[in-house]
């Protein structure tokens, strides 16, 4: 559904099988139990379709921007008209989605992906009836993604890192399903997989922690590793 100011796409976004302990710490019986702890409720609400805008001056989506820790200024979620969401912390989405002529509608505080993880789980809410997605750029593209992992899977993020990576996997993953909606050749999708394997390597190393008993490269630019996962 497109308008002369703004391209509107559907991505198909399923929920998605949790990796295995057993994949990404093969070696270590206490990395396993470790991992076991990350999340507490993964797929609380099942996923399935987000709505994703952009201005239709952003049609070529700008690719050449590296995924990296920071957040994307041209990235926002913004509530739906009407939705039951005055529990979540909110901004004037004019200020965070520019170009979709936005008025007085509000869009998640840019500071409160977080906040949004705890409450939207804790009141079950699911996200889709609350958020649409505002991303110009192939990198706001995947952090969307990313958080959207986030919304759907909850845990107490007492491990970061690999709260973090998990995520991530489940968002390249999802970008793959949607390269043909989002015009991405498999070029743009490798280079995403190689920007977020390099992050997570920095996240652990910013953290002390261990990194899992894999090679990092070859997960991210390997399919999702669980056997049978249904494409479009």
């Amino acid at each position: 559904m497109n308008d002369d100011r703004v391209i509107t796409q559907v991505l198909v976004v399923p929920t998605l099988p949790r990796v295995a302990g057993s994949v990404l710490h093969p070696h270590d019986e206490s990395d396993r139990s470790r991992h076991e702890r990350v999340f507490d409720a993964w797929a609380w609400c099942a996923s399935d379709v987000l709505e994703w805008r952009r201005p239709a001056a952003a049609r070529d989506l700008e690719k050449t921007l590296a995924v990296d820790a920071d957040n994307p200024p041209e990235l926002a979620f913004v509530f739906h008209e009407g939705a039951n969401c005055t529990f979540l912390p909110r901004e004037l989405a004019r200020f965070h989605a520019k170009g979709y002529e936005l008025g007085e509608e509000w869009a998640l505080a840019p500071y409160a992906i977080d906040d949004a993880t705890d409450l939207l789980y804790e009141r079950n809410v699911r996200p889709r009836d609350v958020l649409w997605l505002a991303a110009s750029s192939l990198r706001a593209l995947v952090w969307g993604l990313h958080d959207w992992a986030h919304f759907h899977n909850h845990g107490p993020f007492d491990e970061p890192a690999l709260t973090e990576l998990e995520c991530d996997l489940v968002a390249l993953e999802w970008l793959r399903m949607n390269r043909e909606v989002a015009g991405l050749e498999d070029s743009d999708v490798a280079r995403v997989a190689a920007d977020l394997a390099a992050l997570s390597r920095s996240r652990f190393t910013a953290e002390g922690t261990s990194p899992p008993g894999v090679d990092l490269d070859a997960l991210f630019a390997a399919p999702y590793p669980v056997p049978k996962i249904p494409r479009n």
